[in-house]
């Protein structure tokens, strides 16, 4: 028999709904396809409070063997790069660097720098130099986080004084300019630090730092400020390996609060960067309360920590506060221990939290990092005692004046977002061209992609056991020998329930999984009878399989409705720590498709919404489900027409990975590929011919949607 991932257990279980086929006369096609008692609900998690940046613990359970531990980081890298939409990666355009103004110190020289991360796009900053250096020195990039003004921060001698007062300063110039001191301290050790500005702050103020990119279409893309400014701080980092006096071995990364995230984002992806110091921002309580540090899919099923643990065995050390970092030594500090000691090197790994003081990188915080630098750049011989200094004001730190105005060719938020799907765009050609040459190619570029969009939930969990299935039923014989299945699926790691019926005739060596938006009560007509058309498959000798996808059916909740909640400023708040509704579905669909070869023939069906998800799901699972045919109506969907973060077929990066032909062409029946609702001259219609069903003449396409009666007709008439 063919094999699912469920087995049909008989289990006679209270919680299931008793039906006979005598009260069938007063049930409607609810009622009869009813799994759950009235009044009863799924057991399913995924209703519960959705995860947020804000929950107050975060929790994340380490692999504890070093080959587990390679494979999640692997997994968890490539995630980190999807969200920050960075595969494929864009192109290394020339950075057309301009360094100028020289401000002399004394011991250290400040000079302003701009260059082009993208084409029309410039980053800003300062670099921090030492006036007299013998050889090569290690370079340290410095990204601000969201202190008021940023890299031109004055906390004001009011603000200065109480932090002197409290123990938290030394001075009155590291007080009002807690963030030029770090850099001058760092200049004066020996080190060249370029400290540079976030999007929409300081002299980076073309883009707006929280407004642009939230719109369904750059998320569509995963287009997103996160990701640029993850971009920008790779290219930083190839403006400071390039200058002669930076020791390309000897690089290091350190910021504080939304800079602290900027840090351990850019030393999990990028392997030039040998030290790292984020402060006052690991933890596994709050996780970025900004745009900039959220993204789609970036932290379901991990946190912070597990991101910062990407860096290792390198040297990394963190500072927590009297703030979401509190508790850094207990929580967050022990998981990252453990992955460090499966290299042996537990100790290149600190955290030193100092509750007395709110959150700051003052100069408590500050000394704790001049030791990790000076021990792990080699800087024996430098000073690690901060010493007064002479603030630059904002008007000689600002890179653009008369002499250096911002570059014409500037672009703007909108002008960016177009230069970037342009350049997607570009890509997907060449994607498309790969499948058209290697299709097994295209199918390996595209494996780890499917997996971050939509299972990595499965493999993150791991930590908690194996996924275990378990399946309760109850068996009604009804009139004509039709046997009725109702039960419950369900999955320990998933902490979900999902109801579901079977209908059989006595001798039913066939099968078709048939999905409907409306749930499985679309197998029974308005009265309570058995629909017409599921008649004819069941006199024909099929089984018929349906399921309630998440928020569907029985699954439905009333306060959350047709779809998940999305934040109404950034899908990446709600998306960045739950799978999106489509997600859900999909995953729900695909748990119910055959695993192993078959005696009998499978069909999959997939109606309404559900020819959506039900495509997805034979394309995203192709290397573990067996069927013959598969029949879907699409409607004319494509991901590029949605509008609305909310839409509950809102799929982040959708657009960017080849829409729904870019997916459903991995789709891989047996025998035959039915899609209704393609205009034949489409993008999704080509994308279609290039799969394997497309190459070996087993693909269908048709422009208008199938009628329940037209695909039953095609399945009976293939017999």
């Amino acid at each position: 028999m063919t094999s699912f991932r469920f087995t049909q257990i008989i289990i006679l279980a209270s919680l299931l709904m008793g039906t006979s086929a005598s009260s069938f006369a007063q049930e409607t096609a609810e009622s009869v396809s009813r799994v759950f008692k009235e009044g009863r609900s799924s057991s399913d998690a995924r209703l519960g409070k959705l995860r947020n940046l804000k929950d107050a613990y975060h929790p994340w359970i380490p692999p504890t063997n070093k080959n587990d531990w390679i494979e999640t980081a692997e997994k968890i890298r490539t995630k980190l790069k999807v969200s920050n939409g960075l595969i494929p990666a864009w192109s290394k355009t020339p950075l057309n660097a301009v360094v100028h103004g020289e401000i002399h110190r004394g011991d250290y020289i400040v000079q302003r720098v701009y260059f082009e991360s993208m084409p029309g796009h410039y980053v800003s900053g300062n670099l921090y130099r030492p006036t007299k250096l013998d050889g090569k020195a290690p370079g340290i990039l410095s990204p601000h986080g969201h202190w008021t003004d940023a890299r031109f921060s004055d906390m004001g001698e009011e603000a200065a004084l109480k932090a002197i007062d409290e123990g938290g300063e030394k001075y009155l110039s590291g007080g009002r300019h807690h963030i030029q001191a770090r850099m001058v301290h760092l200049a004066r050790m020996g080190c060249i630090v370029f400290h540079y500005d976030m999007v929409g702050y300081s002299d980076s103020k073309v883009i707006d730092h929280r407004a642009d990119f939230a719109d369904a279409e750059a998320g569509s893309w995963l287009i997103n400020t996160m990701g640029l400014q993850t971009w920008n701080s790779i290219r930083a980092l190839d403006f400071l390996t390039s200058l002669e006096q930076v020791d390309s071995d000897r690089i290091a990364v350190t910021g504080a609060s939304g800079g602290g995230t900027q840090t351990f984002m850019l030393a999990a992806l990028d392997d030039r960067v040998d030290v790292a110091f984020p402060a006052v921002m690991v933890s596994t309580a709050m996780q970025g309360g900004c745009v900039c540090e959220n993204a789609d899919y970036l932290r379901i099923g991990i946190n912070n920590v597990a991101i910062a643990a990407l860096f290792a065995p390198k040297p990394l050390a963190m500072t927590g506060a009297n703030d979401w970092t509190i508790d850094i030594e207990s929580k967050g500090l022990p998981e990252l221990k453990q992955v460090y000691s499966l290299y042996g090197q537990p100790m290149n790994v600190y955290a030193e939290a100092h509750p007395e003081f709110g959150h700051n990188y003052n100069y408590v915080s500050r000394e704790i990092m001049y030791q990790w630098m000076a021990e792990h750049l080699h800087l024996s011989e430098a000073s690690l005692e901060e010493t007064d200094f002479w603030p630059i004001p904002q008007e000689e730190l600002s890179v653009f004046d008369e002499q250096h105005p911002l570059p014409e060719n500037s672009k703007s938020a909108a002008e960016l977002k177009k230069w970037m799907i342009g350049e997607l765009q570009k890509n997907r050609a060449e994607m498309q061209q790969l499948a058209q040459e290697n299709f097994a190619g295209y199918q390996s570029e595209m494996k780890e992609i499917l997996f971050t969009l939509f299972d990595q939930q499965r493999f993150l969990n791991r930590g908690q056991g194996e996924t275990t299935y378990k399946t309760e039923t109850q068996k009604i014989m009804l009139e004509g020998d039709i046997e009725l299945v109702k039960g419950t699926f369900s999955a320990r790691t998933y902490r979900f329930s999902i109801p579901f019926l079977s209908l059989s005739p006595k001798e039913a060596p066939k099968t078709v999984f048939w999905f409907d938006e409306q749930g499985k009560s679309h197998l029974f007509e308005e009265d309570g009878g058995i629909n017409q058309d599921v008649q004819r498959l069941l006199d024909a000798g099929y089984q018929v399989i349906s399921t309630d996808a998440f928020l569907t059916g029985e699954s439905k909740d009333s306060k959350i409705g047709y779809s998940r909640p999305v934040d109404e400023k950034y899908s990446g708040y709600t998306y960045g720590y739950n799978a999106p509704t489509l997600v859900e579905r999909v995953r729900d669909l695909n748990l119910f498709m055959p695993t192993s070869p078959k005696e009998g023939e499978v069909i999959i069906v997939g109606t309404g919404d559900a020819g959506i998800w039900t495509l997805l799901a034979a394309s995203t699972d192709h290397a573990n489900i067996n069927f013959d045919r598969l029949v879907v109506n699409l409607d004319g969907f494509t991901f590029a027409d949605i509008e609305k973060t909310s839409d509950p077929n809102y799929l982040p990066g959708a657009v960017r990975y080849g829409d729904i032909g870019g997916f459903g062409m991995l789709a891989n029946p047996q025998n035959l590929l039915v899609v209704g609702g393609v205009a034949e001259k489409s993008q999704t219609a080509q994308l279609l011919k290039l799969g394997t069903p497309g190459q070996n003449g087993k693909l269908r396409i048709e422009s208008k949607n199938l009628s329940r009666k037209q695909i039953v007709d095609l399945i009976l008439k293939a017999e």
